[in-house]
């Protein structure tokens, strides 16, 4: 699927200008949230701001930011011209590679001394939501979780404009075991102290 629009929602920022930069010389419009959109835009990157996309502000202190309709009915729409006659009449535009990692949970809680509200804080929504609905749509969405991927995807966008169908699945895989695994972290987590007696 070629890939025209593209969502970097990131906490680790490891490559993000470089992918930017890369997707951008491609001609693939960039949608940024929060801190990853004002660190494309430092580097004189042209970006898209999610609230601006869907007309909605972060809230909550940046708790919600890509909670909404417009990011997943562009996430989540088939290469189906049902679904993509629907997203015309709603003026929703599909999105085709998604670029989101996660809080760093495990490494939160793997500090002395942490505390329960600083744990709980760490525990990611959007961007596992964000994930999970990009690898459920493999058949026409690349997923990447991980930046050691960026290099791999960015190959294939050069030498064949597209995203093959086989990168697809296998980045699907990584992504919901990386979900998988971060779930796992935090229901350990709150097993070890006990939530589960309560």
């Amino acid at each position: 699927m070629t890939v025209k629009r593209a969502l970097l929602s990131v906490y680790d920022k490891t490559g993000l200008v470089d992918l930017g930069r890369s997707l951008a010389d491609l001609g693939v419009e960039l949608i940024g949230s929060g801190g990853t959109a004002r660190a494309l835009l430092q580097a004189g990157l042209e970006v898209r701001e999610v609230s601006d996309l869907t007309g909605f502000p972060e809230v909550l202190g940046g708790r919600v930011k890509t909670l909404h309709p417009v990011i997943h009915a562009g996430l989540l729409a088939r290469p189906t011209p049902e679904h993509m006659q629907e997203l015309e009449r709603l003026a929703i535009q599909p999105i085709d590679f998604a670029v989101v990692n996660l809080y760093p949970f495990a490494r939160t809680i793997a500090t002395p001394d942490v505390t329960l509200e600083d744990a709980v804080e760490q525990i990611d929504i959007g961007g596992v939501t964000l994930i999970r609905a990009a690898a459920k749509n493999f058949a026409r969405v690349a997923v990447l979780a991980d930046p050691s991927d960026y290099p791999i995807v960015l190959a294939e966008l050069r030498d064949a404009g597209e995203v093959s169908e086989e990168t697809r699945r296998r980045l699907a895989y990584k992504a919901f075991r990386h979900t998988a695994e971060y779930d796992t972290a935090i229901s350990r987590y709150f097993g070890d102290l006990g939530f589960a007696r309560q």
